[in-house]
């Protein structure tokens, strides 16, 4: 199984941008479906976008708008996601998800994914 660990969270004012990281050991990296999701507090957790093995296929939820951007890098066993123009609705534990039998990416319910991250808290306050 594999073993998922996030960085790159903070504080940043409205505006502002973060770059996530998700570092992936324990099985081959590039079998995996990945997605980020987020949860605010007292919030349900919920989609953010997510990427296909290959990475050239991704799906955003509605409210991303163009603002985020997910990236991988196989050989690097790492993920990314690029947070632009942050919001004070944007503020939540954003957290990696991974799953090596989903057929596509296009799934996007928290358990559809079997394994995450501890996940990296992202603050928008001025």
């Amino acid at each position: 199984q594999v073993q998922l660990v996030e960085s790159g969270g903070g504080l940043v004012q409205p505006g502002g941008s973060l770059r996530l990281s998700c570092t992936a050991s324990g099985h081959t990296f590039s079998t995996y479906i990945m997605a980020w999701f987020r949860q605010a507090p007292g919030k349900e957790r919920e989609f953010v976008v997510s990427i296909s093995r290959s990475g050239t296929t991704r799906y955003y939820a509605d409210f991303v708008k163009g603002r985020f951007t997910i990236s991988r890098d196989n050989a690097k066993s790492t993920m990314y996601l690029q947070l632009a123009n942050l919001t004070p609705e944007d503020p939540a534990i954003y957290s990696c998800a991974a799953d090596h039998t989903l057929t596509t990416a296009e799934y996007s319910t928290p358990g559809d994914y079997d394994y995450w991250g501890q996940g990296t808290q992202v603050t928008v306050s001025s």
